[in-house]
Parts: C-alpha cells; structure tokens; sequence
C-alpha cells in the first residue's frame, strides 16, 4: 500500500485515523493508542489486499516497545491512513506474528 510504504521510506508522519471499528477491537484486546503507533512505525506489510470493496489495505505486523505482537490492518483514504482494525493475533489464525495457521 503506497500510503504505507511512503510512511516508512519518507519518515513522514502522515494523518492516522482510527475508524470507529479499529477502535472497538483495540479496547476490545486492551491496546492503548501509543502501542498501536508503536507497532505500527515499526510493523512491516505482511499481505497486501488489491481492493477489497473500499480500496486497497495492508496487513501491518509489528512489536510495541514492551514486545507484544499486533496486527493492523489499513489502508489509505484521502491521503490519510485509517486503520480498519487491530488486534493480537493467536493461534488458530496465526501461527506466529507473520504466518497464519
């Protein structure tokens, strides 16, 4: 996703909205904000979704800075990056951060 490449290669921080949904399920798994952002300045794309009825979006894995794995998925609305949705992932989905089950 080019919203999400330019972010890592540029270093510019571009607008991050968190969609009434990406929140629920980050209060759902007891994620604070700033562990999102953590995650997500440090995540790499793991799958990349063409267009999936709303656009092009990512799969972004990635660590907070106390070593929890989160997954985000985003994709890019106006030049802003609106996360879809996060959450922890877990067996029997995920076999590890970047395999699923």
């Amino acid at each position: 996703m080019d919203g999400y490449y330019k972010y890592k290669r540029t270093g510019k921080r571009k607008e991050i909205f968190n969609s009434h949904h990406g929140d629920k399920q980050r209060q759902n798994d007891n994620l604070m904000i700033k562990e999102l952002l953590e995650s997500f300045a440090n995540g790499i794309i793991i799958e990349e979704y063409p267009d999936t009825g709303r656009g092009e979006s990512c799969l972004v894995a990635g660590f907070t800075s106390s070593g929890k794995p989160i997954h985000i998925v985003c994709g890019e609305v106006n030049d802003r990056i609106v996360i879809i949705t996060v959450y922890i992932p877990s067996p029997p989905k995920f076999k590890n951060l970047y395999e699923r089950g």
